[in-house]
């Protein structure tokens, strides 16, 4: 090990995150049209120092010099005395230079008008700056669901790729204020690659299409098992029926939406309930509401498990309370009294504040029994 990576180990310096070398546009390809203006200047350049060397016998350095200013016309004059052959040869190397010179300015504006190398340049940037998420979702296919998914995603700090192949995507993200988009489609492994799928919480498919929908669930767990992925991707989809549903989860989607009947859910909820609703709405998707609820995870080697949830005394010491718990086996429990048993790999569905949601996942995730409970 050197004195540069010891030096680097012991501040915690670490590079920063690049996407992979096989998915980065080659921006060599883009500069093959400048090959022959730079060799017609370099050759032009030596045959006008030889020119001035055999002619007029200048030293290498002024025979470079005054082929540079020759050639370029800057107008500089003459450095030395110049024969008469010397004199005919410069204004070769002038008409040569001029020549060269347009040809070079005409491909450079042609090349750039293009824009093939603004978009390489662009979208390497945009792979570099996806390499360093990190937690982010990926969200498949641009519509009106993406639209209104990206704005709660922004509203609540949670970073998201979107995917699209279409070819205005750029315009897209512009408008929609997306702030890492790629232009490929999604159920490709490339695709998955340029996202940092590798890193990513999960994944989101919104299109109204059933196929492609299959398509990118049946890739992504392909995904993980390709590359080894030690926890499972959350994979949402939408589906417009009640069959596509059923078969979305079959085949590896953790949550499945229906537009159809979220709808009906909330209307009916809206015209039996409505107090109740505008209370759940203002709860569940308002970011700046001090109260959250979320499921927190009991591992096998928590203090917790098989203890009654009374001694726990979460309330007591987090500030939160236990509105339903899911066992195992998938079967939930509501509003569990305090005499209930936490079991093993269950979920308790709390609900308080973001902080003492964190001090509650910290005292599950504890082998002892904390030194807290002393005081309780």
């Amino acid at each position: 090990m050197n004195l540069i990576t010891r030096l680097r180990n012991f501040l915690h310096w670490e590079a920063s995150p690049k996407p992979e070398p096989s998915i980065l546009p080659n921006f060599y390809v883009n500069l093959h049209a400048f090959r022959l203006p730079i060799i017609f200047t370099v050759m032009t350049m030596l045959i006008g120092t030889i020119g001035y060397i055999v002619i007029d016998d200048f030293t290498i350095m002024d025979a470079i010099y005054q082929t540079g200013i020759t050639f370029t016309t800057v107008g500089f004059g003459e450095i030395a005395p110049i024969s008469h052959g010397g004199r005919i040869f410069t204004i070769t190397l002038i008409i040569a230079g001029f020549a060269v010179f347009s040809m070079a300015v005409g491909i450079m504006v042609s090349e750039l008008n293009r824009g093939h190398l603004r978009n390489t340049l662009k979208e390497r940037s945009m792979l570099y700056k996806i390499a360093r998420l990190k937690k982010h979702f990926v969200v498949c296919y641009h519509n009106d669901y993406t639209i209104e998914v990206t704005q709660q995603l922004r509203a609540n700090h949670i970073p998201f790729v979107v995917v699209d192949p279409r070819d205005d995507m750029e315009q897209i993200a512009e408008k929609y204020k997306y702030p890492y988009y790629i232009q490929e489609e999604p159920h490709t492994e490339r695709s998955m690659l340029m996202s940092h799928l590798s890193s990513a919480e999960g994944l989101i498919t919104l299109s109204g299409s059933i196929a492609d929908n299959i398509a990118i669930i049946a890739s992504v767990r392909l995904f993980e098992k390709e590359h080894f992925i030690p926890k499972p991707y959350n994979v949402i989809s939408s589906a417009e029926t009640q069959s596509d549903v059923d078969k979305l989860k079959k085949l590896g989607a953790d949550t499945v939406v229906s537009a159809t009947k979220l709808t009906a859910q909330r209307i009916t909820a809206m015209a039996a309930r409505p107090d109740m609703e505008n209370l759940l709405e203002e709860f569940l998707y308002k970011s700046d509401t001090p109260l959250d609820m979320e499921e927190v995870y009991v591992p096998k080697y928590s203090w917790i498990v098989l203890r009654k949830l009374k001694e726990t005394h979460l309330r007591q010491i987090a500030n939160v309370s236990v509105v339903g718990m899911t066992k195992k086996d998938g079967k939930f429990v509501p509003m569990p009294d305090g005499n209930k048993l936490v079991t093993s790999e269950s979920k308790l569905l709390v609900i308080g504040t973001q902080r003492g949601i964190n001090i509650t996942k910290g005292i599950v995730q504890k082998r002892q029994k904390p030194e807290e409970l002393k005081y309780v």
